[in-house]
């Protein structure tokens, strides 16, 4: 019988909130799957979905989606997710080749390129986030008898804490190339945090390191207020992005990773769709408008 006090217990890291954005991304990575022409392949999304309450009616397979692509949230906002996936699998797999044999996930959320990537010999994968969060994870993985293809450490802290002790406690070597990835996360943190999150890694990163994050360049995000992506997304399945996002002012993180010497990329995502052909393209009234994804790598002497 199922513990029923138990699993409720260990859904609430991903039940609201901006927990609840981890089950959205989850539900496009297995919608993405099952497509025909599919950019990335993650056969754990579906079970992260299934398995909360919160989820558990969402589609997973495309044939649940009658209007495809033109739905805005299951088709246009799922694209994106599915081609970001795709983009950061390829990062972070060509910087583990490249020498960086640690990956740390800040916010790891259901990220299950642990157990789906074919990473390198020798590479040890940091996941951090709340411990709500990666219990749910673990149980999921558990049950459908998940393997690691590297050496998985999860690290229980939310960023908001001391997650640099977490990490440096949980075997972490600050001596070693790492490649940093912080997928859909640093709009949700206050700038100072952001400014704090990138001086850290800087300073937690031996040469040849390799850092990616996502960013969005609006001054006024509520510009886009009745763009479809975040009026269905907030009508169909209860997640308000904006009410979640912070309002501050954004950093020039960019800048910043530039004045301590790491060299940087900054891309829309539409530049991606264009490379791989399939994946969302400008339209009018776009909340995708000022997403950026930023690539930077720490030279070797």
């Amino acid at each position: 019988m199922v513990d029923t006090a138990r699993r409720n217990a260990v859904t609430e890291g991903v039940e609201g909130g901006v927990g609840l954005t981890a089950l959205l991304v989850a539900a496009a990575r297995a919608i993405e799957t099952h497509r025909g022409d599919s950019l990335a392949q993650d056969p754990y999304a579906e079970h992260f979905v299934r398995a909360a309450p919160a989820s558990a009616g969402w589609p997973v397979r495309p044939h649940q989606v009658p209007d495809g692509d033109a739905d805005p949230l299951w088709g246009r906002f799922a694209r994106y997710f599915g081609l970001r996936t795709r983009v950061l699998d390829d990062f972070l797999l060509t910087s583990a080749r490249g020498g960086a044999r640690q990956v740390v996930l800040l916010g790891a959320g259901l990220d299950a390129r642990t157990f789906r990537l074919d990473w390198p010999p020798g590479c040890v994968v940091f996941e951090i986030d709340r411990a709500a969060v990666l219990t749910f994870k673990h149980r999921v993985l558990d049950e459908v008898s998940a393997a690691p293809r590297a050496t998985r450490v999860p690290v229980p802290v939310d960023l908001r804490g001391d997650w640099v002790g977490a990490l440096t406690g949980a075997g972490f070597d600050s001596a070693e190339p790492t490649v940093w990835l912080a997928e859909g996360l640093l709009f949700y943190l206050p700038a100072a945090a952001e400014t704090y999150l990138v001086d850290t890694v800087d300073r937690l990163s031996a040469e040849g390191s390799a850092l990616a994050y996502e960013a969005k360049l609006e001054k006024d995000l509520t510009r886009y207020r009745d763009s479809p992506l975040y009026t269905s997304t907030k009508e169909r399945i209860g997640i308000d992005l904006l009410a979640l996002f912070d309002r501050d002012p954004r950093p020039d993180s960019v800048a910043a990773l530039a004045d301590r010497g790491w060299s940087t990329s900054v891309h829309t995502p539409f530049d991606f769709t264009r490379r791989h052909g399939r994946g969302p393209l400008p339209e009018p009234n776009d909340a995708l408008e000022g997403n950026r994804w930023v690539f930077a790598n720490k030279s070797r002497p």
